[in-house]
């Protein structure tokens, strides 16, 4: 399919059409600029980005683009659909996430600094260069009013972030009405213009709480002390041996509890994470550090006021890689050849986590310029140089277009029983 596909792309890549695209981009990058700013200085913490939603759903109203709506878990959606399509065809997602690190309160006023020309902002790299450049593309296509062979679907979704979960894109893909459609998923993430994730890193997040009785300190004395019982477990947990291949990581990220020196703590909590791109090893790590939370706990459960352990799920977010031979991969490659890029395969945690682990092909890729600082708040964000990402994106969501037909018979042929339509 290869040198098929190189020659498929770079007839695309002739259009006139096409070319109006790249021409608006070529004008268009400080109307770019001024989305970012705008976006940034929209708050948007982790389960509360309704006003940057509605500000997307706005700006896809301006571009003309169709079916403009809200969907049940908070999602920004629209649509550019071909001409004629029939009922069901396969749809290309193409998404930038909404949501930040940062919590309600955080000032979001971004600062421009007109030496280095970098932006300053929480969130400004991620993911604001990833909006941007989601309406960015969709101002181009409209400007170039091309009918793409396959409905694109855009998506400013939430929950992408932290204890989001991915749960914009489960929507999506399991509950929504575009389930069973998406044949490929492109993700928008931040800067860089050679790099694509194409293989996602899983993590599984808990919250653990040791709960006692309490008391004080001295009436009190020898009353089990959960913050004591919780950091005995923490230290068992911490000579776990993780697995190097695939690599497994271990992190407790917080921890809390207790009132005053003199007080035995009624209860104790701590964040853990694991990562892996191996879901088998995360989970046999989960089962142990389970296990050894138990055993930590057990002595004391049958006391007249017992300890009491609780182990919450707060996050899950599936392992899964791209296939090498996905015609996803071949679009890519074929792309980047033909704009003279290197393509830098990553592994990242990204909204195309979920896709991939329902076998459906998906990427996550930047936008260009360049940031640092990430989860900070002096995070930045460079937009220089940032026409030849916005190219390779768009290019590669229009050849994805052409392709829908093979990328939803690579889905079928992964998924039993998937009713994606794979007609020409």
């Amino acid at each position: 399919m290869s040198a098929s596909t190189y020659q498929r792309v770079t007839r695309l890549a002739t259009l006139t059409a096409v070319h109006r695209a790249f021409y608006w981009l070529h004008l268009h990058q400080p109307q770019v600029r001024r989305w970012l700013l705008e976006t940034v200085r929209i708050p948007a913490p982790p389960f509360g980005e309704q006003a940057r939603a509605e500000f997307f759903l706005e700006r896809f109203r301006s571009l003309g683009l169709s079916n403009v709506h809200l969907d049940e878990e908070g999602n920004a959606l629209a649509e550019l659909p071909p001409e004629e399509e029939p009922a069901g065809a396969p749809v290309i997602l193409i998404s930038a996430h909404l949501d930040t690190v940062f919590p309600a309160g955080t000032r979001c006023d971004p600062v421009e600094d007109t030496d280095s020309q970098r932006i300053f902002g929480p969130g400004v790299c991620d993911n604001a260069a990833g909006l941007s450049a989601l309406l960015g593309l969709a101002a181009a296509l409209r400007y170039a009013r091309i009918n793409p062979p396959a409905t694109i679907l855009f998506a400013a979704n939430v929950g992408e972030e932290g204890e989001g979960d991915l749960r914009g894109m489960r929507y999506l893909f399991t509950r929504g009405t575009y389930r069973g459609r998406i044949a490929a998923a492109i993700a928008l993430e931040g800067s860089g213009t050679s790099a694509v994730v194409t293989s996602g890193i899983g993590s599984l997040r808990y919250r653990v709480t040791i709960t006692g009785p309490g008391g004080h300190s001295w009436s009190d004395a020898g009353r089990p002390n959960p913050i004591l019982l919780l950091s005995r477990a923490l230290a068992a947990i911490a000579d776990l041996p993780l697995s190097i291949a695939p690599l497994t990581t271990l992190n407790v990220g917080h921890i809390s509890g207790g009132t005053s020196v003199n007080s035995i703590p009624s209860s104790a909590t701590a964040l853990i994470e694991l990562r892996s791109t191996g879901a088998a090893h995360m989970h046999e790590a989960a089962h142990e550090i389970r296990r050894i939370l138990q055993e930590t706990v057990a002595p004391f459960a049958n006391l007249s006021a017992p300890v009491t352990l609780l182990i919450e799920i707060i996050g899950d977010r599936p392992a899964a890689a791209l296939a090498t031979d996905s015609p996803l991969l071949t679009i890519l490659h074929s792309v980047d050849r033909h704009l003279n890029l290197s393509t830098e395969q990553r592994l990242g945690s990204t909204d195309a986590n979920l896709p991939l682990s329902l076998g459906i092909p998906a990427l996550a890729i930047g936008t260009g310029g360049s940031g640092g600082s990430i989860h900070t708040l002096d995070e930045w964000y460079d937009p220089a140089g940032r026409e030849t990402a916005l190219r390779r994106v768009l290019l590669l969501l229009l050849s994805c277009t052409q392709f829908a037909p093979q990328l939803a018979a690579e889905t079928a042929a992964q998924i039993p029983g998937a009713a994606i339509h794979s007609t020409p």
